[in-house]
């Protein structure tokens, strides 16, 4: 019996790669180590390069013709958008409550996250990365 882990491995190395570039990126932005940004938003989205992965590997194993593959592309496409409009309206108020917070003198310090969302750039990046993993996913396992 062969036992392919290959779906279940590259979700998980997609995520690892993109957080590694996000962190080395906001890393040489900052000029110090980021570990403060680790988090959601920045380049590349790892949402993104998550779903994106495991369609691609369902293309890439399975065809575009497969059922499984429609289902990963619609799966893709929510998470995609909802990383652009709804995250993004989300931070928007975050940032909102922040200044509000300070303009009423909140003795509160714990602000709120206000890097939410995803810009269509960070989205693209994240789909780059999570084919390019299952490319590679693919070319190991494929032997």
């Amino acid at each position: 019996m062969n036992i392919d882990i290959s779906y279940l491995i590259t979700p998980v190395v997609a995520w690892l790669v993109a957080g590694i570039i996000k962190f080395i990126i906001n890393s040489f932005k900052t000029r110090k180590l980021a570990f403060s940004l680790i988090g959601y938003g920045g380049l590349p989205s790892n949402h993104s390069a998550i779903v994106s992965s495991a369609a691609a590997l369902i293309a890439f194993k399975e065809g575009i013709d497969h059922p499984a593959f429609g289902v990963a592309v619609a799966l893709a496409f929510i998470v995609m958008l909802d990383a652009n409009s709804l995250r993004k309206q989300i931070g928007k108020q975050a940032e909102a409550i922040n200044h509000l917070s300070g303009i009423l003198g909140s003795t509160n310090n714990g602000l709120l996250r206000e890097r939410m969302g995803h810009s269509k750039v960070e989205i693209a990046a994240g789909v780059l990365v999570g084919t390019a993993v299952a490319f590679f996913i693919q070319s190991v396992f494929s032997r």
